[in-house]
């Protein structure tokens, strides 16, 4: 909010806040999240926890990642190192959190970092009472996914936003690198695809920009005049 925004869509769409109000806030029950926890510890999954009051990882999460970064660029040592470091500032933020105390009461969403166990076999034990993405974080493993609150998605949220403003889809565009973006994407007017963003997502998209790294998001911004350098 201090670079100047005036509002958040959080946690896939489960916490939304305009201006200084909280418009809507939904968390994952805290028996269905020790159920998910215990079902990931017995089966060697590394996870982390979202919530508003900080991201919590499992005891192995950052060893975990490493190890499915070395797959995802094909045990190619130099490339893994290199995304390591690139990705050194999430591991810190997750470790800025440890050994507080955690609410498993207000948990928004649960990230796990697999590449053994099958998505699809989580995704049938707990898909009926939440919403299941699968490998939103390309290098956390092909099996590696995020679990969230049922009927919370980004689409839900933008038109929760624009009917709180006013606003109609044509007035929101979009900007995403992953699948868990496609929500997003029918539910605004213009949508932009991260030149690092995953093909079908760059199939929907009106526009496709440059990557993160290479300030996509800025140059799309400056390309259409919304602000200027």
């Amino acid at each position: 909010m201090a670079i100047g925004f005036d509002g958040i869509i959080g946690a896939g769409g489960g916490y939304i806040l305009v201006g200084d109000d909280v418009i809507h806030h939904h968390t994952m029950p805290e028996k269905d999240v020790r159920e998910m926890i215990h079902f990931f510890q017995e089966n060697g999954i590394e996870y982390y926890l979202e919530s508003n009051s900080g991201l919590f990882g499992s005891e192995r999460y950052d060893e975990k990642i490493n190890e499915t970064i070395l797959a995802y660029v094909g045990n190619d040592e130099q490339k893994a190192e290199a995304l390591t470091v690139k990705n050194q500032w999430f591991n810190q933020l997750i470790d800025s959190f440890k050994g507080q105390e955690i609410d498993y009461g207000d948990i928004n969403k649960i990230s796990f970092i697999n590449n053994t166990f099958d998505f699809q076999d989580i995704a049938r034990r707990f898909g009926s009472k939440f919403e299941m993405f699968h490998m939103t974080v390309p290098f956390f493993g092909k099996e590696s996914g995020e679990i969230a609150v049922k009927g919370n998605d980004k689409s839900t949220a933008i038109h929760m936003v624009l009917d709180n403003l006013n606003l109609t889809k044509s007035d929101a565009i979009s900007f995403g690198d992953a699948n868990n973006d496609l929500a997003m994407f029918r539910a605004c007017g213009y949508n932009v695809a991260m030149g690092n963003g995953t093909d079908e997502l760059k199939a929907a998209a009106d526009e496709v920009t440059q990557s993160v790294e290479d300030n996509g998001v800025a140059k799309s911004l400056i390309k259409h005049n919304y602000f200027k350098v």
